[in-house]
């Protein structure tokens, strides 16, 4: 077996030919750079603008500095401009607006919409041929009926000629009832001032304008209108609609009425001459302060009236 013999001289020209690659990245050439933005083509000034501007006038190249006509002393300033105004001329008036003159307007009784405008095409109906607006384009929206061939309304005996008679049959009943609901309410007799009809309708009224303590129950409460005092004979008393806890006494049912009224209250610290009374208008008698408010007497929706010095008359 012969030896195994290694050519040196083979193995060094090879390392010689191939050298490693050291570099992590890829070196440009000079030529690629000023490929990349254009020259400006001003006078004198030839400056590379990797973002260059073109003229709509002469549609020459310039940088930044001479971008505008005035700059760079264009040969055909205001070209562009008098272009524009050229083409704007030729594309004719703006269009109409569209009204009831210019414009075909829905065939349906009760609809005012104009069809065939930019905003509502209009939709001819196979069966009756007329316009209608995208709202009343089906045939159960503007009663519609089939249309023979001499142009005469047809009722006919099925499809959609008989679909149509049924329609305008049920429009027609649906008029009738709206007609005969709204004749029964103008005709029905309103209830009486003292009837119980006509006081339930004016508590329930009360009951949503009155104010009181949220805390009190709402089986426990009692609604009543209540009228102040005035200071002086030419202002009208401040009166308002308050809910009240049947189990207090009228003495609390007098101050807390006092102070949302803004009455002033100087029962605990005055004499007859100051103080404060309630009256029951409904009953016509003066309540006490120790008596419940809702022991009998007051029913829901009566009226207390608050007099100063009524003690005097009273003798109390």
């Amino acid at each position: 077996m012969s030896p195994i013999t290694i050519n040196k001289a083979g193995r060094g020209s090879s390392a010689e030919s191939d050298p490693p690659n050291t570099s992590s990245f890829t070196q440009m050439a000079d030529k690629d750079l000023e490929s990349i933005g254009r020259h400006c083509q001003f006078e004198y000034c030839n400056q590379l603008d990797f973002l260059p501007f073109r003229c709509e006038s002469c549609h020459g190249t310039y940088c930044l500095d001479h971008r505008t006509e005035t700059t760079h002393r264009c040969a055909h300033a205001g070209e562009w401009a008098r272009r524009r105004a050229g083409a704007a001329s030729t594309r004719g008036p703006a269009p109409e607006k569209p009204t009831i003159h210019n414009s075909d307007q829905c065939a349906h009784t009760e609809c005012k919409t104009l069809v065939n405008t930019l905003k509502d095409p209009g939709v001819r109906c196979p069966d009756c041929r007329k316009l209608h607006c995208l709202r009343h384009r089906l045939r159960e929206e503007h009663d519609c009926a089939r249309v023979g061939p001499g142009g005469r309304r047809q009722a006919g005996t099925g499809g959609g000629g008989g679909g149509g008679g049924n329609d305008a049959l049920k429009s027609m009943f649906a008029r009738v009832r709206t007609w005969g609901k709204d004749k029964t309410q103008q005709l029905t007799p309103a209830p009486k001032a003292n009837s119980p009809a006509a006081r339930t309708m004016q508590l329930n009224a009360l009951k949503k304008v009155a104010k009181g303590d949220a805390g009190v129950p709402a089986d426990r409460r009692i609604y009543l209108h209540v009228v102040g005092t005035s200071e002086t004979q030419r202002t009208d008393p401040p009166r308002g609609e308050f809910f009240f806890d049947s189990r207090w006494k009228v003495g609390r049912v007098l101050d807390d009425a006092a102070r949302r009224l803004r009455v002033e209250n100087v029962n605990n610290r005055a004499g007859e001459e100051e103080r404060l009374r309630v009256f029951h208008l409904e009953s016509g008698e003066f309540l006490e302060f120790g008596e419940t408010i809702g022991g009998g007497r007051v029913a829901q929706g009566n009226t207390l009236v608050m007099l100063r010095g009524a003690g005097v008359m009273l003798g109390k």
